[in-house]
């Protein structure tokens, strides 16, 4: 089952949505609400600003969802959302401080239940080769391996074109493996 379709019931759930089933939108919170949170928290450099951040991503899907046209693209639309509330955050963030926007936008970490290496490295070596990351590098490993998004709907969240979500990749990648070796975890 991928995560940017749940073999269709997240379409079937958007519509029961649209058409008025509260129910519905408890399911849609209810399958969608961690991988959101893991996303917005792995950009932001705290859980409690990462919960009020998907809480107002959830507000800003509320009011959306009756104007989505595709219903069967509800986890790239969701996060694009998601991307929008951190970045408009890190924005006024920015602004309050007038601090570089490289400090801004570092995140601490990502919290990993499955990491996806296959088990190569623990959770904590992961979450500290992410947090020293580039917030656009951070950002495509998490949709991509984390969220298990596939190329197009990575594509389509960061307004890019695929062959950037692949450069973008094939880069991250090389930098969390020279980060990781830096710290001494062996890949």
């Amino acid at each position: 089952m991928s995560a940017d379709g749940r073999d269709g019931r997240d379409g079937l759930l958007v519509v029961r949505c649209q058409l008025g089933e509260r129910e519905a939108f408890r399911e849609l919170v209810g399958v969608w609400h961690v991988p959101l949170w893991r996303y917005v928290r792995g950009m932001v450099d705290s859980p409690h600003l990462a919960d009020d951040l998907a809480q107002e991503a959830w507000v800003a899907v509320m009011r959306g969802l009756p104007c989505l046209r595709e219903p069967e693209r509800f986890a790239p639309w969701l996060f694009t959302i998601a991307r929008r509330t951190v970045a408009d955050h890190l924005r006024q963030r920015y602004r309050a401080s007038e601090t570089p926007v490289e400090e801004v936008e570092e995140a601490d970490a990502v919290v990993v239940a499955d990491d996806g290496l296959g088990g190569v490295l623990t959770t904590m070596e992961i979450e500290a080769g992410l947090s020293g990351l580039p917030p656009l590098e951070r950002e495509v490993l998490i949709l991509f391996h984390l969220q298990d998004l596939p190329l197009a709907s990575c594509a389509e969240v960061l307004g890019v074109p695929p062959g950037t979500v692949k450069s973008r990749l094939h880069r991250a990648r090389r930098m969390l493996r020279d980060i990781l070796d830096e710290r001494g975890y062996e890949a």
